[in-house]
């Protein structure tokens, strides 16, 4: 453990790294799986059966089921929902509608944490861009990750992508986290702030990153079901999420099929041409 003012972050050999890459791939898949499925007509509570049955034939446990009394494999927000949206029986999709899926999985004791956002057929385009605005500030924050820096130079790149992108609220009051040999460890992770602040990264760390971005006000509210976070106004909202393993070599997006290469190398593209972090050794998709 790598001892701070406040808290005590875990540090990972390259062995519990290597199960939670493997956690990180049973997610990725079961995100696949469960994306693959959306349609207008399907219910929640249908998506939440094919994760369950995507963890359970891969080996792996759920991380959400039974956490604090959580009572499914993934959370399923829709529209206005942010996250920790409950799968329900009656809750059908429709065309028009995004929905966020967020899950996780155990492997060996160690966790992977990953979330999408997905439309439902065709979306106004104001949602389209909110989709695309949330998923480029996930990897911006994701790029930010490198050993040395500071836990919010990561913050500060997921709220300048997201203030680039357009008039979006960033969520406060809920933030990624660091993971490993639990689901949700401290610190936490804010999308936004002044870079060069909170821990310094180091190899072997591991963290969530999940913005969330809205159309409208930043503001929350909880249903009654005492999980379910919306908008306080209504708007849309869209939930990206990724593991990442700070390494020696640059971030390594343990949740990621390629391990983050792909979008990684785009954003040094696009960033001038200079080079990119190369991901960690689990770019091996195995």
């Amino acid at each position: 453990m790598l001892r701070g003012s406040r808290t005590a972050i875990e540090i990972k050999t390259p062995g519990q790294l290597a199960l939670m890459r493997e956690a990180g791939l049973v997610v990725a898949r079961t995100l696949r799986a469960v994306c693959g499925a959306v349609e207008p007509g399907i219910t929640t509570a249908e998506l939440d059966a094919i994760a369950a049955r995507e963890i359970s034939d891969r080996g792996a446990q759920p991380s959400f089921l039974g956490y604090h009394g959580y009572p499914a494999t993934i959370c399923t927000s829709v529209n206005d929902r942010i996250v920790h949206g409950i799968p329900r029986a009656d809750e059908a999709l429709a065309a028009g509608d995004i929905i966020s899926v967020d899950a996780g999985a155990i492997v060996g004791g160690w966790h992977g944490d990953a979330a999408v956002t997905v439309a439902v057929g065709e979306v106004p385009g104001k949602a389209a861009a909110l989709i695309e605005a949330c998923e480029l500030a996930l990897w911006q924050g994701l790029r930010a990750a490198l050993a040395s820096g500071h836990l919010t130079d990561v913050s500060h790149a997921i709220e300048t992508s997201a203030r680039s992108s357009g008039e979006y609220g960033v969520i406060r009051e809920y933030t990624g986290h660091f993971i490993g040999s639990q689901m949700h460890m401290d610190p936490p992770v804010p999308n936004y702030g002044k870079p060069g602040h909170g821990p310094v990264l180091a190899e072997g760390m591991a963290l969530a990153v999940e913005p969330m971005l809205v159309l409208g006000e930043r503001y929350t509210d909880v249903l009654d079901d005492g999980w379910t976070v919306v908008t306080a106004d209504g708007s849309l909202a869209a939930h990206f999420e990724h593991t990442v393993a700070i390494t020696e070599s640059g971030p390594w997006v343990l949740t990621a099929e390629d391990g983050g290469q792909g979008w990684l190398a785009r954003l040094a593209e696009t960033a001038g041409g200079q080079s990119a972090p190369v991901a960690g050794p689990g770019a091996r998709s195995a």
